[in-house]
């Protein structure tokens, strides 16, 4: 994850305390019981967390393709401009 900078380092502030935490790994298996694929997770710790503090509030918003292509397409048969 490093490598494909999928986070950057920030200084902490004053008074604030980083949430830890951890790495989950889980194996796949097929139905012969062999291991098909590995996979990993990086989970917060929740004894770190407070009670009635909303840790859902930033987010990152993610959008589905099909209805874009789906609104590009009709604009561009209507000649809009885009």
């Amino acid at each position: 994850m490093y490598s494909d900078k999928v986070w950057e380092h920030v200084e902490v502030l004053e008074k604030i305390k980083p949430i830890g935490c951890k790495r989950v790994y889980k194996r796949k298996r097929r139905v012969n019981g062999k291991v098909k694929t590995y996979k990993a997770r990086l989970v917060v710790k929740d004894y770190s967390q407070k009670l009635d503090f909303n840790y859902e509030e930033p987010f990152s918003l993610v959008a589905m393709l099909k209805p874009i292509t789906i609104l590009i397409s009709i604009m561009t048969h209507l000649n809009y401009e885009i």
